[in-house]
């Protein structure tokens, strides 16, 4: 099913909450536009390390770590990966840097989609990268008893082929109907594509390198220099509680969006003021070593 089609979008209820989030992200997107004019050398720095911290946070989220030594020789692309969680963060590293340089060439279509999976998983010498599951799956979640229990059951395999293509589709015609702000689509956009779950593997982190592309492309640039990755990864609980939340019924289009839509914004806006707050960090450090030399 599809977020986009019925009367998902027509009964999405514009709460208070929703309008001071809207309001408060444009503001601070404004803001961002400024310090890009004014002061880039100091965006420099942040934005090196936000690639750092993003390819870093969102790998960790599913697990997958390194020790900090082999982490900055695969980042500086010093040597391959040696193992499966090096090749993981050596694709995030590869994805992350394209969607940085060339999102505005990106179209946004099933087929795009496949190959940035493909070049996700290009190190791990799985054959399935770039292509959509082939068997069914499940998402399970373990209980602090240990036992595992069922979350959600996603799109069967047989459907995603044609369900990624109309999601893309109905995407597209959203955003040229203008109803709704870009980062409202966007955020829907993206609890589709996890209730589809469309690949084997790799759907988390493929979910977060979609967010920043399609924000990119929405004039929402602010993982360009702070790292959305990290701020979820705050915010695990919430990430998969709101999900859990909004994906119930979502085969049936009775599911709730409203719950991931909140979140969602929420994560963009808390972005923006670390972003604000990373800058007047950044120009006191660079005013205090021009100062030292100028001594």
């Amino acid at each position: 099913m599809s977020s986009f089609g019925g009367d998902v979008l027509d009964k999405l209820p514009i709460t208070v909450d929703i309008l001071n989030l809207t309001s408060k992200i444009a503001e601070y997107r404004g803001k961002q536009t400024l310090y890009e004019r004014q002061i880039p050398q100091v965006l420099d720095t942040l934005r090196s390390h936000a690639i750092i911290q993003s390819t870093e946070s969102s790998n960790r989220i599913e697990g997958i770590t390194v020790s900090a030594r082999r982490f900055e020789s695969i980042m500086k692309e010093k040597s391959p990966p040696k193992d499966r969680s090096e090749a993981e963060i050596a694709g995030y590293r590869d994805v992350l840097r394209t969607v940085h340089d060339s999102h505005s060439y990106i179209l946004i279509r099933a087929n795009m989609i496949q190959q940035l999976h493909r070049d996700l998983m290009a190190y791990t010498g799985a054959s399935r990268g770039g292509n959509w599951k082939s068997v069914d799956n499940v998402i399970e979640e373990t209980l602090p008893s240990g036992d595992q229990r069922i979350r959600s059951v996603p799109t069967p395999a047989w459907k995603t082929p044609d369900a990624m293509e109309s999601l893309c589709q109905k995407f597209d015609m959203s955003r040229d109907l203008g109803k709704l702000p870009d980062v409202i689509l966007i955020a829907i956009f993206i609890l589709d594509f996890l209730c589809i779950h469309p690949f084997s593997d790799g759907n988390g982190r493929m979910a977060r390198l979609l967010t920043l592309l399609l924000l990119y492309q929405g004039g929402y640039t602010v993982g360009r220099y702070v790292s959305l990755e990290k701020i979820i990864e705050e915010t695990k609980e919430q990430y998969y509680d709101t999900l859990y939340q909004s994906s119930q019924g979502w085969h049936n289009r009775k599911q709730n969006v409203l719950p991931w839509v909140e979140y969602f914004l929420t994560v963009i806006l808390r972005a923006y003021r670390r972003f604000e707050e990373r800058v007047g960090d950044v120009e006191h450090t660079h005013k205090r070593g021009w100062m030292s030399n100028a001594k």
